[in-house]
């Protein structure tokens, strides 16, 4: 569709920055507002009211994704979420790492870009470890153990997605939106919070449509994108030391605009502070935190917003394991840390 808008002085690559740039902004914005987070609605004190508007955005995302999927606008067929050979040892043990990691940095990638742009440099050390590993693990030292546990597979043939199962993919999506919507509409949230949310979840289908119908050129193709962190991170850091050699791209953009949507919403609210870490115990655990998820995310296939929030929409099974595994290794980090926390008097991870 790109070559018909007739626009001569960006290809469609060029676009796909800027489109990614704008995606981000919004993105970034709405979750400094509403503090979208998956780790906060798993192990938070305030886990029900998060997970209301983790669940609201889900449901967008879900019946939006479908909705173009069933207009003909965007095709997964070919996408990575739907292969056939399922690396399910990789998947299990990455989403594992990724959510321990989580825990132990007191949020995922998406989270903790956001709270880079408002002065928390906390976040801003850990997603510089997390993007380091996370393309050492998809191109450098660490690739092999990559290639090693992604080489164990399971063939699951024609089932790569709920729409596999009886009653189709548009039985599956509503089935898992209006539960996703119940819990959202009882967690005691103020609609403004849920709207929020919900408009988080529908940039989802918005990037699926930009990159997959509005930017498509045959001659100049770009991948099939949405919302991500973990890629996006790595491919942030090559452009970002390497720029004269290589091209921005749409994680460039991504990881931007979500910087920028972020800061200018915290400024608008007033929450720019400088935060840092307050004792080498603590650094060495976000450090650690940090490894866990870039390695974790990259052998997952995603983080808890690009296997997540855009994976899941998707209708793949792939996408569905690694956000169980990530929530199961939260959970049982938070289990972990939480009796020691008490007894050195220190707030648990959160």
């Amino acid at each position: 569709m790109y070559e018909d808008l007739g626009i001569d002085f960006l290809t469609a690559p060029q676009a796909a920055v800027g489109f990614a740039l704008l995606l981000g902004a919004a993105f970034g914005a709405l979750a400094e507002i509403s503090g979208f987070c998956f780790r906060s609605s798993l192990v938070g004190d305030d886990r029900r009211q998060k997970s209301g508007v983790w669940l609201a955005a889900l449901a967008t995302a879900i019946l939006g994704t479908q909705a173009v999927v069933f207009s003909g606008w965007v095709d997964f067929s070919d996408h990575r979420f739907l292969v056939s050979d399922l690396p399910l040892l990789a998947i299990a043990i990455g989403g594992v790492m990724f959510g321990a990691g989580m825990v132990l940095t007191r949020g995922c990638a998406s989270r903790l870009t956001v709270l880079t742009a408002t002065g928390n440099l906390r976040a801003l050390t850990v997603l510089v470890v997390f993007a380091i590993t996370a393309h050492a693990t998809l191109k450098g030292i660490l690739a092999p153990l990559r290639t090693t546990l992604g080489s164990y597979t399971v063939d699951i043939g024609d089932a790569t997605t709920l729409a596999a199962l009886p009653g189709g993919g548009l039985l599956w999506a509503g089935v898992i939106a209006v539960l996703a919507l119940v819990f959202a509409l009882t967690s005691g949230n103020r609609p403004a919070m849920l709207i929020t949310g919900a408009l988080i979840g529908a940039l989802v289908p918005l990037g699926w449509v930009g990159t997959g119908y509005v930017l498509y050129d045959d001659f100049d193709p770009i991948a099939l994108e949405s919302l991500s962190f973990t890629s996006t991170w790595a491919d942030t850091l090559f452009w970002t030391v390497a720029a004269s050699s290589i091209p921005a791209g749409f994680g460039t953009g991504l990881i931007g605009g979500t910087l920028i949507g972020a800061f200018l919403a915290a400024a608008l609210f007033r929450r720019l502070a400088w935060l840092s870490f307050s004792s080498p115990r603590e650094t060495g655990r976000y450090l650690l935190g940090a490894t866990l998820m870039g390695v974790g995310g990259v052998l997952a296939g995603g983080c808890t917003v690009g296997a997540g929030l855009a994976g899941i929409p998707t209708l793949s099974i792939a996408a569905l394991l690694a956000l169980t595994a990530i929530a199961l290794g939260g959970v049982l980090t938070h289990a972990l840390l939480k009796p020691r926390a008490l007894q050195s008097n220190l707030s648990p991870a959160e």
